[in-house]
């Protein structure tokens, strides 16, 4: 006999839906000494963005039914979370005016450090809570969990050399294996956040990243809530200290939603291994399953082919450059 089981209604929050677009384009994610650079250095990266920006535009417009026209919502990362330089009012303006010269608009303008923490919401630490590590085949569970090591592996580590013991032969070096490799591995082993002597975590910038393509992606909740959720921009210009800044700002209110169900990012080549390691985060990532039943949903009713995989979900195009 089955017993039936009661739930206070409360006792399970309701997934808010957030709006979505059909593509989230990200037009930039600098740090600080490019910026430092001066204005020739944002000039020569849009310039470089702007082409690769129309391709992801025709290529998402291609992918509709019927020749509809697709939501696309534009958006910038800045990183003020390892490095603090100048000041919003003195930066962003100048962001501006550059992505404006190169015929591009910013729709939504994002602070890294909102990717660690937004409003009260320590975001990062309840995405790192959300880590399922993949075992790889044959593991004994021998390597402490990523939960106390702050690394992260798409596969099997090579063993830990150990002094033989009297009468036997040291065991042999074993190459790493990565779990789902074809022929030959690429492996990988991610820095998830490094702690300090007094207990301060500083995350990664593979893992503030993941943290970022979940924004995007719409698939971030707390307690059911969205977060990282855009403010409107409406004063006449920007606060002199990051902290006062959102930390995710709209900056042209008749923009499409910030959140997509894909997201393409237009960067230099340089963020390549940062951008591997945020897909082996992500696919050892337990994403809201409400969040992800709503994009499943919604994208059936559009006709909007979405994958089942959250790290296929996400496209790059990278260039070459500083």
């Amino acid at each position: 006999m089955t017993e039936a089981v009661f739930r206070e209604t409360t006792a399970e929050p309701r997934t808010q839906a957030v709006p979505l677009s059909h593509l989230s384009l990200e037009l930039g994610h600098l740090y600080m000494e490019d910026f430092e650079a001066g204005p020739q250095r944002l000039r020569e990266h849009f310039a470089q963005v702007r082409p690769w920006a129309e391709a992801a535009r025709a290529a998402a417009a291609a992918a509709r039914p019927g020749g509809r026209r697709p939501r696309i919502s534009t958006c910038f990362l800045i990183d003020d979370y390892f490095t603090r330089f100048s000041s919003p009012a003195e930066l962003v303006p100048l962001l501006l005016a550059e992505a404006d010269r190169a015929g591009l608009t910013i729709d939504y303008l994002a602070r890294e450090s909102g990717c660690a923490v937004t409003g009260k919401v320590p975001l990062a630490q309840a995405v790192a809570g959300r880590i399922v590590e993949s075992p790889p085949p044959g593991s004994y569970g021998n390597r402490p969990p990523a939960a106390q090591t702050g690394w992260l592996a798409n596969g099997e580590r090579s063993p830990v050399a150990r002094a033989p013991q009297a009468m036997k032969t040291a065991a042999a070096w074993q190459p790493p294996k990565e779990t789902a490799a074809r022929r030959h591995s690429v492996f990988l082993d991610v820095e998830l956040w490094s702690d300090d002597p007094d207990g301060h975590r500083t995350f990664s910038c593979p893992f503030l990243a993941a943290v970022w393509q979940l924004a995007r992606l719409g698939l971030l909740r707390n307690e059911g809530e969205p977060v990282f959720v855009p403010q409107p921009h409406t004063a006449s210009g920007f606060p002199e200290d990051w902290d006062e800044l959102p930390a995710l700002v709209r900056l042209n209110p008749r923009a499409d939603p910030f959140a997509a169900y894909r997201t393409c990012s237009v960067m230099p080549n340089r963020f390549l291994p940062v951008e591997h390691a945020v897909r082996v985060i992500l696919d050892q990532t337990e994403v809201d399953r409400g969040a992800l039943r709503q994009v499943a949903e919604r994208s059936a009713r559009e006709d909007m082919t979405v994958p089942d995989s959250v790290a296929d979900r996400i496209s790059y195009v990278f260039y070459a450059g500083p």
